[in-house]
């Protein structure tokens, strides 16, 4: 059983010199506190010696199998008052969730006298049989002979449909002759035996109809009756998981500062469908916070790094800080961090505050600018204050929307904006024929060993943690960028981005992904390391004047 001295990790080396953090770390937007970076710093150096247990994380060069990891680490004040941190790891490691130096999680599925286990037993029984049934022969037999009948039936009623159509045109012409040639006694027996001839081919086809239709319910009853079967199955299979996953969400009960707890099934139910997602409460985060409100520890500042090769999807640098997610832990955080002194949330702060938008074009149709970094281009959901807002204020005259594209609001450089509604509608077209040249430039990590290239990865939004983006070969939108190289300076590369296609980080992406250039954009927040800002600027505009059809051409060299 974990204990606080279990998992309660004295520093090294002393610490004395160092500050404590006057508040714990804002979870979603934070630079790690040096006490966490000294913790962190230990706790990887464990993960390099210990010999407990063994996971491949891909530093080896082994990569088919590898899986990297979040870790995270809590600085924390014991009961005793000694200062030290806790360390903990999203979901399993190494197939397991109790692990020594870490913290368990806030419930353990994997015990052996959990209720998990056993009904787990039984909906893996309820698959078992399911896939069994499934592949029964007789059931398949039974399919392709539906298919087969289906097909027959359809072929032998078109046909014989046909060839009423065709009998039908030959009793009219019979008919018309008759009517023209014959007379009397002789004209109605022709009649009359046009007429039988109509009427049998009605029952032909009626009796052809009613023969297929008795064969096929014939089939469709045996094959329903063992689909029947499968599907009452997977009723039962269903209703279990959905009882089994009820249990498990009201054993995850989460602490706060004020001693308050909270079942993850309550903490979700303002969620879409009310349903937490696949792994709400296994990050680390949460553990940490659980653990110490447990012991009676104080928690006082948080940093999650991620260890070991980045995901195919995500991107994940190896030994990089990132926040916690969104999706998974705001509900829980947002609880968890009742009673503590929290850092501001600085995304509530509105970063172009004290910033002007510089006009570098304008007339009746059109606005050039030059967006500073770190500055919307649209109002976002807290803060107002953007390109949008201030062309509306300084152009009041203005009609249509105003916006033709956007730069994402870390990104500098040219956007355009219409003055008219004709002027965006014929603005909005070239952006659409993809006819506008853009041209953005970039600082990137390391050295690129090639001097050009083009990037194909597929993008979409990161449903747990937005506003992140993945990539995704089955459901991402298509995205192409071209690169080149302009210059390699003290490991660092400055490079042209041609993006073909305008999706959300794109170029960011592009850039850090695995499969991209492998070198994230200096400054980046997200998918990088972040600086005094990020290094990408939209330097080059090449357009048509929406009203006089004039080429135009707009450059602003970046001020990095």
């Amino acid at each position: 059983m974990h204990s606080p001295e279990h998992c309660f990790t004295p520093f090294q080396h002393p610490i004395d010199l160092q500050t404590l953090p006057e508040r714990f770390t804002f979870p979603f937007y934070y630079d790690p506190h040096p006490l966490c970076l000294q913790a962190a710093a230990e706790l990887q150096q464990h993960l390099e010696t210990q010999h407990d247990w063994q996971h491949n994380f891909g530093l080896d060069g082994e990569t088919e199998t590898a899986i990297g990891k979040m870790f995270g680490v809590l600085l924390v004040q014991n009961a005793q008052g000694e200062i030290g941190y806790l360390s903990a790891f999203s979901g399993k490691l190494a197939d397991q969730n109790l692990l020594p130096h870490f913290v368990p999680p806030v419930f353990d599925m994997l015990a052996k006298d959990s209720f998990f286990l056993a009904e787990q037993v039984e909906i893996n029984q309820i698959n078992a049989r399911i896939q069994t049934l499934q592949a029964d022969p007789q059931l398949h037999q039974l399919a392709r002979q539906r298919k087969e009948a289906r097909q027959q039936g359809d072929a032998e009623i078109s046909a014989l449909q046909a060839q009423i159509v065709e009998a039908r045109k030959i009793r009219k012409q019979k008919r018309a002759e008759g009517e023209e040639t014959l007379a009397g006694d002789t004209l109605q027996a022709l009649l009359a035996e046009l007429g039988r001839e109509s009427i049998d081919e009605k029952y032909r086809i009626k009796d052809l109809k009613r023969h297929w239709h008795e064969r096929l319910a014939l089939l469709d009853g045996q094959y329903e009756a063992l689909a029947q079967v499968i599907n009452a199955l997977k009723t039962q299979r269903k209703l279990q998981s959905s009882a089994l996953q009820e249990k498990i969400f009201a054993q995850y009960r989460f602490l706060n500062a004020h001693g308050e707890e909270k079942s993850l099934g309550e903490l979700f139910s303002a969620a879409p469908h009310g349903i937490p997602p696949a792994g709400a409460g296994e990050c680390a985060a949460p553990k940490l916070l659980h653990y110490a409100y447990q012991w009676g520890m104080k928690p006082l500042a948080l940093a999650e790094f991620w260890w070991g090769r980045s995901p195919k999807s995500e991107i994940r640098q190896h030994l990089n800080f990132y926040p916690a997610c969104r999706g998974k832990c705001q509900p829980i955080l947002a609880h968890m961090l009742e009673g503590l002194s929290v850092d501001d949330n600085p995304m509530l702060t509105n970063p172009a505050a004290g910033k002007s938008l510089e006009i570098v074009y304008q007339d009746d149709a059109m606005v050039v600018v030059n967006k500073p970094a770190e500055f919307l281009s649209v109002p976002g959901k807290t803060i107002e204050d953007s390109v949008y807002l201030r062309i509306r204020e300084s152009f009041p005259q203005a009609t249509g929307p105003l916006i033709v594209h956007r730069l994402d609001m870390s990104t500098s450089g040219l956007m355009v904006l219409a003055l008219t509604k004709d002027a965006n509608k014929a603005l909005q077209k070239q952006f659409i024929q993809r006819t506008v040249t853009k041209r953005y430039v970039a600082l990137i990590e390391g050295d690129l060993v090639q001097d050009e290239g083009k990037i194909h990865l597929p993008l979409r939004g990161d449903l747990d943690d937005r506003p992140r983006q993945l990539v995704c070969h089955k459901h991402g939108k298509p995205a192409e960028t071209f690169w080149q190289v302009v210059t390699r300076k003290d490991n660092r590369t400055k490079v042209y981005l041609y993006p073909k296609t305008g999706r959300t980080h794109q170029l960011r992406v592009h850039c850090a992904h695995v499969d991209g250039l492998a070198s994230p954009i200096v400054g980046d927040d997200l998918y990088g390391v972040r600086a005094d800002r990020l290094h990408l600027h939209a330097e080059l505009l090449e357009l048509n004047h929406p009203v006089t059809r004039e080429p135009m051409r707009f450059q602003v060299d970046a001020a990095f």
